[in-house]
Parts: C-alpha cells; sequence; structure tokens
C-alpha cells in the first residue's frame, strides 16, 4: 500500500490521526495532516484504509500495491 495526502485539500479535522496515528499527524501551526509513513506495514493497512473513508475532505489516497509472484 502507498499512502498519498493532498495538503490543499485537508480541512484539518484529525480524523486520520485518531486513525492511524503511526501514519498520519498534524502540523502545529493549522492541523494540516503530515504523512508519517507512505509504505505503511500491513498491520496498519485496515487503519490506514479507516482514516482514508472517514477524512471529510477526501484528502487521502491510497494506491493498494498488487502483489508479485
Amino acid at each position: 500500500m502507498r499512502v498519498t495526502v493532498d495538503q490543499d485539500k485537508c480541512c484539518g479535522a484529525g480524523s486520520c490521526v485518531l486513525s492511524a496515528p503511526d501514519v498520519f499527524d498534524q502540523r502545529d501551526e493549522d492541523g494540516i495532516v503530515v504523512l508519517l509513513d507512505a509504505l505503511p506495514p500491513a498491520a496498519l493497512h485496515e487503519a490506514v484504509r479507516e482514516a482514508a473513508a472517514v477524512c471529510p475532505a477526501a484528502a487521502i489516497a491510497l494506491e493498494e500495491a498488487t502483489e508479485r509472484v
């Protein structure tokens, strides 16, 4: 999974930080999202999906990696 954020879309609600604090943070000055881990480990994928789903500004994009065999 690859995570990207659009800081221009972010409204600073903080939902992502509550859902996946190991992957997202917020800037102190304005609350805009900060991406801590663009390639989170599999154990965090469900939390990251939840963060993207609850983002009121749709500022989080996920790219699901396809497994190579």
